[in-house]
């Protein structure tokens, strides 16, 4: 493969799922479904791990039972003090700046989120764009659409673009597309249900997805073209 860009996901992806922020993100969104549904914090925790392998995120499913103003889940979920969250990694821009690569972010949550966690890393001037879930007209990854989105804003095409992801269905997604996708970290989450899936993501032919531990791995994988 012949890297010329990569793009990133965002949450647990540039920073460790075991970061603060990902329970502060977690904990608010199931808040938000115990909200919509009139339930306790226990039971929101039940119904959304039962309904989350049909749905590309949260919202999506939330939507579909009628939910009527994502904005109001947005701020819910992604208050301003959200980044406060993050612990700051200082190791973080010297590893991208390492990487003599354009780089942009491809994210299901809303772009005012990704700002504040790229502003908290200090990262901000290191990515060429982003694309968020709004710009996907709330139907982001797996959903080619926001794939394809990312990478012409990328100025890219998927044969020359490495796409990053802590998520099974998202990397899934891409390498459907395609693509060559790496799979971030171990707890990776749920695949969507095979009835789910956008019917793209059913033709798996071309792509492939490796694994790493950490966007740390990055650079050596670069190195490893036989892996890509």
């Amino acid at each position: 493969m012949n890297c010329t860009h990569i793009i990133f996901d965002l949450d647990n992806t540039l920073y460790a799922p075991t970061d603060a922020m990902d329970e502060g993100i977690r904990t608010r969104m199931i808040r938000a479904v115990a909200d919509y549904f009139g339930t306790s914090y226990d039971a929101a925790v039940a119904l959304r791990q039962k309904q989350l392998p049909y749905f590309s995120t949260t919202l999506e499913w939330l939507r579909s039972e009628g939910l009527p103003d994502p904005e109001r889940y947005f701020a819910q979920v992604h208050p301003a003090h959200e980044a406060d969250e993050l612990a700051f990694d200082p190791h973080l821009r010297p590893l991208l700046e390492s990487i003599p690569l354009p780089k942009s972010i491809l994210t299901n949550a809303p772009r005012e989120h990704a700002e504040r966690v790229l502003a908290k890393l200090n990262v901000s001037d290191l990515f060429t764009s982003i694309t968020d879930i709004r710009d996907c007209a709330l139907q982001g990854k797996p959903y080619p659409a926001a794939y394809r989105l990312a990478l012409e804003r990328a100025g890219c095409t998927i044969e020359h673009a490495l796409f990053l992801d802590d998520q099974y269905k998202y990397t899934a997604g891409w390498e459907a597309l395609g693509g060559v996708a790496v799979l971030v970290g171990t707890q990776n989450g749920t695949p969507l249900h095979e009835s789910a899936l956008p019917s793209s993501t059913k033709k798996n032919t071309r792509g492939k997805t490796v694994r790493i531990d950490s966007v740390y791995e990055v650079p050596a994988l670069l190195k490893r073209s036989d892996d890509l």
